[in-house]
């Protein structure tokens, strides 16, 4: 699974829950129905909130509803699905857009697909994807044309952008695929009046993924020189961080605009769930506006021993700051009960070195119950990275890991090829806060609504 919207199933009420299960379900067995089982593979958690926004405008009715069999993502049980038009249209959408993934990835060789056989057999797949989701388009009445289109410009406004491009002329193709589709549900729900303010929030929301992908990936691509729209254009970080906001807010205000039947569970996850998203891309946990945001908005504070964090009851008054009872009027000598001078641990009376927790010393590197304290043949010295699994292995595995939901729902689990540590997307599930899924009426309790 893919996609930035990536909720835990915890922080939804009982009833959200099973509505966000059957759009993505639905998603899921549209993809079969239409395209086959190979497509399945495109599912994505961004994609079911095409179909998550037309029964948002229609209401659930019995004729969107079916009960699907088992299934072993839901530990062979069986579940009520969402079907229909919204659930086609998130299937043709998943489908052009995943494959203007695939082309991406052969035009940089991103690795297997470095190999011609394996990216000529990429190429092809892609090919029918594109043909698939345009049959899907226009038995529904929508033309994507416009994402394939959008996917072309992408290339060539990506070649011309450099330093002091604005950074949202290289995010401007996403807007525009995404706006469409979000305004496409306005039109299958008949309620056209909506078809305004659902592009506009198509539009933000199209920022935000290509915004969030780009923040994301920026280390990973710094070290394989691969092409990253916020270094290309010189934009910082805190500045991806304020156009992230803006688009949140802008997304709220025009989700008001419009007319819903039953909105709690667009408004979870586009006004909730998406502010986690932004927090879970740029490591804080709340909006870079406020008095608790993000380190880089306060910077460092006078006397606080522990760095640069954000003020709190030991920042400029810190008790431990100039008039450090450890300093250098400590009987210990040095400033430091531990350290060297007169301690009676520290120093040349150390029999262990350079104290207890020091090198030598007993806790230390390379001292008893330290890192390096034992040979390499008794679990001493640097560990050693497990060697990758090969393809065929690693397919295996991947198989294993998605059948299980480990890539979903597990805390850590080891990648299926490079046996690197992993997190699960549910690893920030905060349980205790109840995702504000029952906020009936909500106005939004987001602290940034009067930024």
């Amino acid at each position: 699974m893919f996609g930035i919207v990536r909720p835990c199933t915890h922080r939804l009420t009982d009833g959200l829950k099973t509505e966000w299960m059957a759009h993505l379900c639905g998603l899921c067995l549209a993809l079969r129905a239409d395209h086959g089982q190979f497509a399945r593979i495109v599912t994505n958690y961004d994609g079911l909130i095409v179909s998550v926004l037309t029964e948002a405008q229609t209401g659930v009715t019995e004729a969107g509803r079916r009960t699907a069999g088992p299934c072993a993502l839901r530990a062979m049980r069986t579940a009520p699905v969402a079907r229909g038009e919204g659930a086609r249209l998130a299937a043709a959408v998943s489908l052009v857009l995943a494959s203007a993934k695939v082309r991406d990835h052969v035009a940089d060789r991103d690795g297997l697909l470095a190999r011609r056989p394996v990216a000529a057999a990429a190429r092809r797949v892609a090919r029918s994807w594109d043909r698939a989701g345009a049959r899907t388009g226009r038995n529904l009445g929508f033309d994507t044309a416009v994402l394939v289109d959008a996917v072309d410009r992408q290339t060539g406004i990506e070649a011309l952008a450099g330093p002091g491009t604005s950074l949202l002329a290289v995010t401007e193709p996403t807007e525009t695929a995404t706006a469409a589709a979000f305004a496409h549900t306005a039109v299958l729900a008949g309620r056209p009046g909506n078809a305004a303010p659902l592009a506009e929030a198509g539009r933000l929301f199209g920022r935000l993924a290509h915004l969030l992908d780009a923040v994301e990936d920026q280390a990973a691509d710094a070290e394989t020189g691969a092409w990253n729209p916020l270094t290309t254009t010189g934009t910082s970080r805190a500045e991806a961080r304020r156009l992230a906001d803006d688009a949140l807010h802008g997304i709220r205000l025009a989700l008001k605009d419009a007319e819903f039947a039953d909105g709690r569970l667009v408004h979870v996850l586009l006004a909730h769930e998406l502010r986690t998203s932004v927090d879970r891309a740029f490591g804080t946990t709340g909006c870079s506006h406020g008095a608790g945001g993000v380190q880089a908005a306060h910077g460092p504070v006078p006397g606080n021993p522990y760095g640069e964090q954000p003020p709190g009851p030991y920042g400029a008054q810190n008790p431990y700051g100039a008039q450090n009872p450890y300093g250098s009027q400590n009987p210990y000598g040095g400033g430091n009960p531990y350290g060297g001078g007169g301690s009676p641990y520290g120093g040349g009376g150390n029999p262990y070195g350079g104290g207890p927790m020091g090198p030598g010393g007993p806790g230390g590197p390379g001292g008893p119950g330290g890192p390096g304290g034992l040979p390499p043949q008794f679990g001493g010295g640097a560990p050693q990275a497990p060697k990758p699994r090969g393809f065929l292995a690693g397919c295996a595995m991947f198989t294993w890991l998605f059948c299980t939901c480990q890539i979903c729902c597990a805390k850590k689990y080891e990648g299926p090829w490079s046996r690197k540590k992993r997190e699960g997307c549910c690893r920030d599930c905060d349980c205790g806060d109840g995702g504000c899924g029952g906020c009936d009426g909500c106005d939004c309790c987001c602290p940034c609504d009067g930024c």
